[in-house]
């Protein structure tokens, strides 16, 4: 739910948009697809590896807190028995792990106080995510405009002017984004899904109502969403590192305590991976922006529809990962095999659940997007795409937090760069030979490779999964 009510957002924002106009509609989802391609390039590999390396030393040192506790209790226990009943010091004695020894009311016991929870990948994540958010913003305003016309759009195309407006307003939210979703990967490491999802949700609640006063009520057209995006992804961060400085200590002793070369190390290979995924992506986009306005348009409103129904099966990807890595730092294998197949079955499940869902209802759902007429007639032709490729996109997600929960961010990385090589090629051949319907035959290449990528891993039983053969 956290992951998807972002998109939701966006897919609000793109309604709201497409009632001014098509040229905007158009001129925003160009914009959409260049912020999301730097974003994501950063996003990521740091989301990614933080909930990993978090799940794993949270682990550790939750073993070692236990540890800690029983010592404590053991020692205050024994303390307390020299001046108490044995029968009462029997019975405490058994209950060393009932929680209602720290209630404050049972005065038997002495109340013992622990620190917040030092965890190095925390801070890490932080001065990581800080630092390219603020280097992202600085790159986008001043580089909107080449961006932009890379992607296809002219300097004589009427999509330009609100395209640049939107996207350098989009820009300034840039360092929020970045470190909401790593403290959301904090989260995710201590399989709290719920404090993510409050934050997103009033985050994106805040956007829903600032879009329609900003657009409309101060007449700033794209550029009020813009602004009023911002302001939520500000929003977000806020409450979530306010929640997060209650757990932990987010200011590390010193700078040895940062793991910037485990982060670097692991960040770059999943780096490469981000960069062919979303490669792949963007590419479409921009073969779509090159066909004109009302091609472009019909292509943003399937892809936001398509990514963020795709993203309920990435929440799957996202909690077999933290139980994954869990699982692993302990060595307990029939653990990860036992997550690995459920989130495996639910994924099915969930896939094939999304492609009834959309064939039946996008078609009608389409009409609270744009009342073009071209641009409708398109988005009919592709519903067929977006609404079968469901279940595919669901096991391609899910074996991707699968593979991550392993730590096998190699693989990942080497595999995704050879789907995405194919995926291109096929891209550029179809958009030419088939327009608008090659873009997608393309897309949907591209998530079958990817899944059957993440399959061979496990099918296979090799790297991380070797133990499998016994």
């Amino acid at each position: 739910m956290a992951l998807t009510a972002d998109p939701i957002a966006s897919l609000i924002d793109t309604a709201f948009i497409g009632q001014i106009g098509p040229i905007e509609l158009a001129a925003v989802g160009v914009s959409i697809a260049v912020f999301n391609q730097v974003s994501r390039i950063a996003i990521f590999p740091l989301v990614s590896v933080t909930t990993s390396f978090v799940a794993e030393e949270d682990a550790s040192c939750s073993a070692t807190y236990v540890e800690q506790v029983t010592k404590d209790m053991e020692r205050a226990l024994s303390e307390n028995c020299e001046m108490k009943d044995l029968t009462l010091c029997e019975d405490s004695h058994r209950n060393v792990y009932d929680p209602l020894l720290y209630d404050s009311k049972n005065t038997d016991i002495p109340k013992i106080s622990y620190e917040k929870k030092h965890i190095p990948s925390v801070s890490t994540a932080l001065v990581v995510g800080g630092v390219l958010g603020l280097l992202q913003a600085i790159l986008l305003v001043f580089g909107a405009r080449p961006a932009l016309m890379f992607m296809g759009v002219k300097s004589d195309s009427p999509m330009l002017t609100p395209a640049c407006q939107y996207l350098t307003l989009r820009s300034l939210g840039a360092p929020a984004v970045l470190l909401s979703l790593a403290m959301q990967g904090v989260f995710r490491g201590f399989k709290d899904t719920k404090t993510p999802l409050y934050a997103t949700v009033a985050g994106d609640v805040t956007n829903i109502i600032l879009d329609p006063i900003l657009m409309f009520g101060f007449r700033l057209g794209v550029s009020g969403a813009a602004i009023a995006h911002v302001i939520s992804q500000y929003l977000i961060s806020i409450i979530l590192l306010w929640r997060l400085m209650k757990q932990v200590v987010v200011l590390p002793p010193s700078l040895k305590d940062l793991q910037f070369s485990r982060f670097l190390k692991n960040g770059f290979l999943l780096l490469a991976r981000v960069i062919a995924v979303t490669f792949c992506v963007t590419l479409a986009a921009s073969m779509a922006a090159r066909q004109g306005s009302v091609p472009m348009a019909a292509f943003q409103i399937c892809l936001q529809i398509w990514l963020a129904t795709s993203l309920l099966a990435d929440g799957l990807a996202v909690a077999g990962q933290a139980i994954l890595a869990n699982a692993f730092a302990r060595r307990d294998h029939e653990k990860a095999t036992s997550a690995a197949s459920r989130v495996l079955q639910l994924g099915v499940v969930l896939g094939l659940a999304l492609s009834v869902l959309l064939g039946a209802g996008l078609r009608f759902a389409a009409k609270l997007f744009t009342k073009d007429v071209d641009v409708l007639h398109l988005i009919y032709i592709g519903i067929p795409f977006v609404a079968v490729t469901q279940p595919i996109n669901a096991l391609a997600f899910v074996f991707d937090g699968i593979n991550f929960g392993a730590s096998d961010f190699a693989y990942s990385a080497y595999s995704m760069v050879l789907v995405a090589i194919v995926s291109i090629t096929c891209l550029f051949i179809l958009s030419s030979s088939h327009g608008f319907i090659g873009i997608w035959i393309a897309l949907t290449i591209y998530m079958g490779l990817r899944m059957l990528a993440g399959f061979w891993r496990i099918g296979t039983a090799s790297g991380p999964w070797m133990f499998l053969r016994t």
